[in-house]
């Protein structure tokens, strides 16, 4: 039987994704149009889930375009929003409003090509960001044992989880595709052994958002 279930959703396209800058708190302002559709859209499947098996609670960290896609579905499921500080991203330090690009060449890279030397003055290093999201993660778990939980969600929350859940080692060369919109869903099982596992039984799921139009908005 599934007992505890987790259900993360990458927040839609914000503006500093459009303009490919780091969209740290300084510089995020939120959701594109195209952003706002593509949570709407995650947001009708959710509600449709959400009759048949109930959220018991939704998160969201406190950037602008987490608590937008968060308000969405909160509005879509009539289920309360939580913001929590300890589901922000990394810290991107001097690099937040600068173009990627600039601060991949600065630093010979992406976070996650050197993952224990900051990318930016005052940034986190992506393996300390791992660790702190994961930490939080577990207690977050404990905390909700039994229920089934809901996040807006940064993609480094999704590989967080995905590198806590599946036992990754830090600093590992692989990593994940999360996509804008898109539903990532853990389970936790138990057997008539009373044995446990995590399983992954959904990565990156972007089905809702290959919808005809007309289907989407009905």
């Amino acid at each position: 039987m599934i007992t505890t279930e987790l259900v993360f959703v990458r927040h839609g396209e914000a503006q500093c994704n459009a303009d490919g800058l780091v969209g740290g708190p300084r510089t995020c302002t939120g959701l594109t149009n195209r952003g706002y559709a593509q949570v709407q859209q995650v947001a009708r499947r959710l509600a449709t889930e959400h009759q048949e098996r109930p959220f018991d609670v939704l998160y969201a960290g406190p950037r602008i375009r987490l608590r937008q896609t968060g308000e969405i579905i909160s509005q879509a499921l009539q289920i309360p929003l939580t913001t929590d500080q300890r589901l922000d991203g990394p810290v991107h330090g001097a690099a937040d409003g600068k173009p990627w690009a600039e601060v991949k060449t600065a630093a010979d890279g992406g976070p996650h090509a050197h993952p224990n030397t900051p990318w930016a003055c005052g940034s986190d290093t992506w393996n300390g960001y791992l660790e702190r999201a994961g930490t939080f993660l577990e207690q977050l778990i404990q905390e909700h044992e039994g229920d089934r939980v809901l996040f807006a969600a940064h993609g480094e929350t999704v590989i967080a989880a995905h590198t806590l859940l599946l036992g990754i080692p830090l600093g590992a060369p692989a990593g994940f595709t999360v996509a804008h919109g898109s539903i990532t869903c853990w389970q936790h099982h138990r057997n008539r052994l009373d044995q446990r596992r995590w399983t992954l039984d959904r990565h990156n799921d972007t089905s809702h958002q290959a919808l005809p139009a007309a289907e989407a908005i009905s």
